[in-house]
């Protein structure tokens, strides 16, 4: 079955008593044993629960996983996979990361002895120079936040193998519509389903994907055990927006090689990072692991002073934290999501004070390119009026 009828039917085939076709909210935490010794498969919520169980399956489903594990949020996931490690392991991570994993990293799992080393994950010569005897995993986010840099799955979990190491890949961007890392060797997959997944900026959820029973078997003493669970409620929310996942990100995706495009050639811009366009460094990679590209794109101005009046006069779209959602949202990232890396590190990478970072939403293409226009003709004409003042 293609996955777009797989994303549609989601939970509608799961409720064999009324044969609702979309899947109750059981709201219930504690469950009755039929009798001593005997359990419906549901005792405790934290440990599963019906409508949880729906969205976890699906998950693993979609992305060829052998279990799904839907946690409160994208950090929470991650965390419950950090704690697959112990005191004195390291770990080796994308160079260019979502500011709140670095922070994760560097505040909370250093405290407990686990170090990370931060790589281009798509050169295996600097993989192999910074993999140590303790290393245990590679984390890599393709694309990756806010630079859209590409790894090449297959070749990362390939050499991960050879040395005996996990390859956790976050999807987040693309997706199980666009991407399946999985079938590409990785053994484990994240998301924060906070983004394209649920899709309407209204539910916060994180998940995980294994693949491997004896994995598959950890994770979940962790997730039960550190209990950073996602509620009935919103587990639903979550069916709710993967059901149309397939046209939603089709229409991201087309509206943001588009208006990529247009940026590309606006005069008060630098460089667009964007793998959909032919000129991105890793647009051959992409195009050969992915069978789509994602709505999320950066772009760096050429001068500074325009970010202020550009998000000040902005109008459709929102500044805003966060992405992946129906509503574009405009972000600055040195300021917000990137803001606990430290400065030097951003700079080194290119998140600088230029750098905007854009989640196009499923509003028309035109409109978007529209109020775009008008925020960089506005800061051009304050730009201006400031010099000859």
């Amino acid at each position: 079955m293609k996955i777009e009828s797989r994303l549609a039917q989601i939970g509608s085939q799961s409720e064999p008593v009324t044969g609702a076709v979309s899947f109750p909210i059981y709201q219930a935490t504690a469950f009755r044993h039929p009798q001593l010794g005997q359990s419906t498969g549901f005792d405790y919520a934290r440990s599963k629960s019906p409508t949880r169980k729906v969205l976890e399956d699906a998950a693993a489903e979609l992305e060829a996983g052998d279990a799904g594990f839907a946690c409160s949020t994208g950090m929470a996931a991650l965390q419950t996979i950090f704690a697959l490690f112990s005191q004195g392991d390291h770990l080796l991570v994308s160079l260019d990361l979502y500011g709140g994993t670095y922070r994760l990293l560097e505040r909370i799992m250093s405290r407990f002895g686990v170090t990370a080393s931060y790589v281009d994950t798509n050169d295996i010569d600097a993989l192999s120079q910074l993999c140590k005897p303790n290393t245990k995993a590679v984390l890599i986010e393709t694309p990756t936040n806010p630079l859209m840099m590409i790894t090449d799955i297959e070749r990362v979990c390939a050499w991960a193998k050879t040395r005996g190491l996990l390859t956790i890949v976050d999807n987040t961007l693309l997706t199980p519509f666009f991407q399946r890392p999985i079938e590409q060797g990785a053994d484990i997959v994240i998301h924060s389903a906070t983004k394209y997944l649920g899709g309407h900026n209204d539910v916060l959820a994180g998940l995980i994907i294994t693949k491997g029973e004896e994995l598959s078997e950890q994770m979940a003493f962790l997730h039960n055990s550190i209990g950073a669970v996602l509620g009935a409620q919103d587990s639903w929310l979550l069916m709710r927006g993967m059901k149309t996942l397939a046209l939603r990100m089709e229409r991201h995706q087309e509206n943001a090689v588009r208006i990529a495009g247009w940026l590309y050639d606006h005069e008060a811009v630098e460089e667009v990072y964007y793998p959909g366009l032919a000129h991105h460094p890793g647009h051959d990679i992409q195009s050969r692991q992915s069978s789509g590209n994602t709505g999320i794109f950066s772009f760096r101005l050429k001068d500074a002073r325009y970010v202020e009046p550009i998000l000040r006069h902005i109008r459709l779209i929102a500044f805003a934290e966060s992405l992946g959602g129906v509503e574009s949202l405009m972000t600055y990232p040195s300021v917000q999501t990137h803001a606990d890396i430290p400065e030097e590190i951003r700079r080194r990478v290119g998140v600088d004070d230029r750098l905007l970072r854009f989640s196009v939403g499923i509003e028309h293409a035109d409109d978007l390119i529209a109020d775009l226009a008008q925020a960089l003709e506005a800061a051009k004409r304050e730009i201006g009026e400031e010099q000859q003042s």
